[in-house]
């Protein structure tokens, strides 16, 4: 990788809203490149995620994995070709998909008798597979999920945030009724609000979606929104309250306890390699990526400092066995590269995001220490004892998790702002991104509007309000307040 100063306009500047969208699409882009995470593929659109950037994805995916299965989910696979019929079952669904499709017509040399959908979601072919599976309500409820890829068409694509195929991992639920699968779509949505503070360190809102913004066939759609340092929302996943639409259109029925015959509630909830993306837009700095410890691929790189050959040999023996007594509790690796100097190492594990680095001399080793360099705050602490590193270094790793995120929080509450009319959003969305909190009773034409004009959509209808006020756009009262922002 080439070590360079950054072309492009630093995150303090970004902050403060000054840039172009393309200085910040250059950052965003250099440091995903410069840091190894993914490359271009050859077909315009699509990634290559390289291992840097897929050891991240993968703690990601085990850390939520296990939630997953804790609460009661198993995971499954299903085909990524999906017959076309499948998806013109629901009239909701394939108003919503069908632009963003990728369609074969031919396989083995000939036209196929129907073409068939690279999936891009699943709720069609699994719950093909449910109304095969379901006849009482003894089969309920059914708790899926799958890891996967899917493909969708977009025109206008930015590595991890929206590329045409990526990772993900989607659940699927089929329940007796309408209360059991509530209740799973909001504890599935709350297992992705623990994924994302209590992992990547980035403090989210919950809520519902408005009608506009719902998935295609969904009732409800609840969802997490995480400010990135620019001010900009990201959605960072979702969780659907189906209803009994997609029970309908492919037949998924029971017998009840009383004999009765009943269409299945459902659920569908998902996140993605978007969280990739996610954690460099919502931590980084003009140095490049700053990784959660919790999900960094490396928590701690040690970098040997000599200048001779039996220094060297000395310096190295020693960092190999601190490597060595550090393993089994932590993620750490011993940068043992010839080629390079000290200096580039150092400016190489920043970009890289590494959380902690241990520099290590003959006169660290004389002295029984070693020199740890913090990638949050930067900041060089001198003389740390070898006696106790390990444990030393895990109460450090929590406390850069905790920074991270207050860091986030801070931001976060710093750029959100009440507003209490339509003129006042405006003039406050002129100067900067902002998360924009008001009340609001408009529909969907009123919402269409207000991104015309200004760029904003409503990210999310937070949870639990009890607060009352005029709407802003219509002077009307109501109950609703939501959160109107620009968003990747």
């Amino acid at each position: 990788m080439e070590v360079k100063e950054n072309e492009s306009m630093s995150i303090e500047e970004l902050e403060e809203g000054d840039g172009t969208e393309s200085d910040r699409s250059k950052w965003y882009t250099d440091t995903i490149l410069q840091s190894e995470l993914a490359d271009y593929a050859p077909v315009k659109g699509c990634m290559v995620i390289r291992p840097y950037g897929y050891a991240l994805w993968e703690n990601i995916q085990k850390a939520l994995d296990k939630m997953i299965k804790d609460t009661g989910h198993q995971n499954a696979y299903f085909p990524m070709l999906i017959p076309e019929s499948f998806l013109n079952k629901e009239k909701q669904h394939v108003e919503g998909f069908a632009p963003e499709c990728a369609v074969v017509t031919h396989g083995g040399g000939k036209k196929l008798e129907e073409p068939l959908i690279v999936r891009p979601t699943s709720e069609t072919i699994i719950n093909f597979m449910f109304a095969k599976w379901v006849q009482s309500w003894r089969d309920l409820p059914i708790l899926c999920n799958q890891w996967a890829n899917v493909v969708r068409w977009e025109m206008r694509t930015r590595l991890f945030l929206r590329t045409l195929e990526f990772l993900w991992q989607e659940g699927h639920t089929a329940h007796a009724t309408e209360q059991e699968a509530e209740t799973e779509a909001k504890l599935m949505l709350e297992q992705y609000r623990i994924l994302a503070e209590d992992w990547l360190a980035l403090p989210v809102l919950t809520g519902e979606k408005t009608e506009r913004e719902r998935f295609a066939g969904a009732v409800r759609t609840y969802c997490i929104e995480a400010m990135m340092r620019d001010g900009k929302a990201l959605q960072a996943g979702t969780s659907h309250f189906l209803g009994q639409n997609f029970a309908k259109a492919f037949e998924i029925t029971f017998q009840d306890k009383d004999g009765n015959l009943e269409f299945a509630w459902q659920t569908s909830w998902g996140v993605s390699t978007r969280l990739v993306g996610a954690i460099v837009l919502g931590h980084g700095d003009d140095k490049g990526l700053i990784l959660p410890p919790k999900v960094a691929p490396i928590q701690v790189v040690i970098v040997p400092i000599f200048k001779t050959e039996e220094e060297k040999a000395l310096v190295y023996e020693h960092c190999n066995r601190i490597k060595s007594e550090l393993g089994d509790q932590i993620r750490v690796h011993f940068d043992d590269r010839d080629q390079h100097t000290p200096g580039f190492k150092f400016n190489y594990w920043e970009q890289k995001g590494v959380p902690v680095r241990l520099n290590i001399g003959p006169k660290d080793i004389a002295n029984e220490v070693v020199e740890i360099a913090r990638r949050d705050t930067r900041e060089k602490i001198r003389g740390v004892r070898q006696a106790g590193l390990a444990n030393e270094l895990s109460g450090l790793l929590d406390q850069i998790q905790k920074n991270i995120f207050n860091n986030a929080l801070e931001f976060r509450k710093k750029n959100t702002v009440s507003v209490k009319t339509y003129d006042e959003m405006k003039k406050v969305l002129a100067d900067k991104n902002v998360f924009v909190e008001t009340f609001f009773d408009g529909n969907g034409e009123d919402e269409g509007r207000i991104k015309d004009e200004t760029k904003a959509t409503v990210r999310v209808i937070p949870f639990d309000q009890n607060e009352e006020g005029e709407c802003f756009l219509t002077g009307r009262k109501t109950s609703r307040k939501v959160i109107f922002a620009r968003s990747y």
